[in-house]
């Protein structure tokens, strides 16, 4: 019996859900929201749907208690109206959410989970890091989206500039799953040649943009962003329960840096299996050197006022 719990049944949380259990993911699910007339909705939806679905799942809703023997816990919380600021700044949901994580981990630890606990909330790099705090679960079991979607942001530009399918692009965007992260172009191929000589640097610059910019062209379409962080959710989902060991990049501890960063690591069963060393030009390794120091003085702040 696979078992999954998703806190927070807003845009991400209900995306989902829907497309974890249209693809049979797992056989039992935990809706957790503080709206729970919301989540009890959602449960009821998805079970009217299941009558004209290929699986089934049953739904738990708002029990804590049911979380204990999950495989997974994804953190989809966050307060979406607080991305509404003039610098396009994913630490502006980091007041709310700070205090959310402090809470969830509480009864997290208090029901016993001992799973893998994915997190999507934003911050996404400082959220892992609290949660791992809070919860004391080992660092290889807390990890995040970080910038899984940011890569797919990149490749879909790039496929769109050369005019072909984005799995015909390797590589990873790296640090922050904000305004510092980038394209570390060194590790970007297309078709198997080298972007950089592919490429020039104008190209790469305006490249960048489009997959930093991605979300807030899609936040400001519509007012969210779901499918795309469902999609990429999913994926490290299915990581983990088919243990495939597959090189993705996440918001994942790094040693070297003392902070959660994404970077690509090998996902399996029990987690972050490994952490691959990405040989960088010296300008890259200056780029996720400053991202980590943001993101470490954003963590260092949130526990030092908790």
């Amino acid at each position: 019996m696979r078992k999954i719990g998703i806190i927070g049944m807003g845009n991400v949380g209900s995306a989902l859900a829907h497309t974890l259990i249209s693809q049979g993911v797992a056989d039992s699910y935990v809706f957790i929201d503080t709206n729970e007339s919301k989540s009890q909705a959602d449960a009821l939806d998805f079970e009217d749907a299941m009558a004209n679905m290929k699986s089934f799942a049953s739904i738990t809703v708002n029990d804590y208690a049911a979380l204990a023997d999950a495989d997974i816990v994804v953190s989809a919380l966050g307060n979406i109206a607080l991305q509404h600021n003039a610098g396009e700044d994913r630490f502006a949901e980091f007041p709310f959410t700070k205090q959310e994580v402090k809470s969830v981990s509480k009864r997290l630890v208090e029901v016993g989970f001992n799973g893998i606990l994915l997190v999507i909330t934003n911050p996404c790099d400082a959220v892992c890091a609290l949660y791992q705090h809070y919860t004391g679960l080992p660092k290889a079991r807390v990890f995040g989206t970080g910038t899984l979607l940011d890569t797919a942001r990149m490749k879909r530009a790039l496929g769109k500039a050369f005019s072909v399918h984005p799995k015909s692009v390797s590589g990873y965007n790296l640090g922050e799953h904000g305004n510092s992260q980038f394209v570390a172009w060194s590790q970007v191929t297309l078709k198997g040649q080298s972007i950089m000589a592919l490429t020039t640097e104008e190209e790469r610059e305006a490249l960048n943009l489009a997959a930093l910019k991605g979300g807030h062209t899609v936040f400001y379409g519509k007012g969210y962003t779901s499918f795309g962080i469902a999609a990429s959710a999913t994926r490290l989902i299915e990581a983990i329960f088919t243990d495939s060991k597959e090189v993705l990049p996440v918001s994942s501890y790094q040693e070297s840096y003392q902070t959660y960063l994404g970077y690509p690591c090998v996902i399996g069963r029990e987690g972050i299996v490994e952490t691959p060393s990405l040989q960088l030009t010296a300008v890259e390794y200056q780029k996720l050197s400053a991202s980590a120091r943001l993101i470490a003085s954003k963590v260092q702040s949130a526990l030092s006022e908790a």
